[in-house]
């Protein structure tokens, strides 16, 4: 069976409205395989800031947010505060192997954070919450602090970075990024198999600006 990498950090309220969709996801055929990753590096290494960095943008972000849930019917509570660090639930994610567990498990501590208001960062919850998908919740906050799990959630920044991710969520299909939860649709079309015409795009991406920022 095919499958479609899903990069994700629990930072983005995004995140959680994408887990919502994971079940269509793989009706239409392909396997999520959910990997988490840490935003912020990917921020640094294209020399960005995230949405809530930006006044303007924070509004807007969280208000388009609320819209979303409230048009897929989810109470929307949001974390303690936000940003917060992500790590000890990336970490613990990124200690999980079994594809569908960890799914599970991310998709709890998104409602958890998201939905009831809960601290993400807490690695209580994080425990419970593990404890409550069938999980050892204690010996995966005792992975989350060893160098191996730090080093492969690392490296799994990285991957994601050199196939083009700057966001989360994020997804991969055949080498082609879908960004956001709002490009499950598109997604899903390529799945389908409805394709863009790449010598066309690269045609275009190719053509020399007309003008600069500062000369506008």
């Amino acid at each position: 069976m095919q499958s479609v990498r899903m990069y994700v950090d629990p930072i983005s309220p995004f995140v959680w409205l994408a887990t919502k969709q994971i079940a269509r996801i793989e009706a239409a055929g392909v396997q999520v395989e959910m990997v988490p990753v840490l935003f912020a590096a990917m921020l640094n290494h294209h020399g960005l800031v995230g949405p809530a960095e930006v006044p303007a943008k924070r509004v807007l972000t969280f208000r388009d947010v609320m819209r979303q849930a409230d048009a897929q019917g989810l109470a929307f509570a949001g974390p303690p505060g936000h940003p917060f660090n992500p790590l000890p639930m990336l970490r613990m994610a990124t200690a999980i192997t079994g594809r569908v567990e960890r799914i599970a498990f991310v998709s709890a501590v998104m409602a958890a954070c998201w939905e009831q208001g809960q601290d993400a960062q807490d690695f209580g919850m994080l425990a419970r919450v593990a404890r409550d998908c069938g999980l050892d919740g204690e010996a995966l906050v005792a992975a989350a602090s060893s160098p191996e799990v730090k080093a492969e959630l690392a490296r799994n920044t990285e991957q994601a970075i050199k196939e083009g991710v700057f966001g989360v969520p994020s997804f991969v299909f055949e080498g082609e990024l879908f960004w956001g939860a709002d490009r499950i649709d598109t997604l899903l079309r390529r799945i389908a198999g409805h394709r863009i015409d790449e010598a066309r795009l690269q045609e275009f991406l190719a053509r020399a600006p007309l003008a600069s920022r500062q000369n506008r």
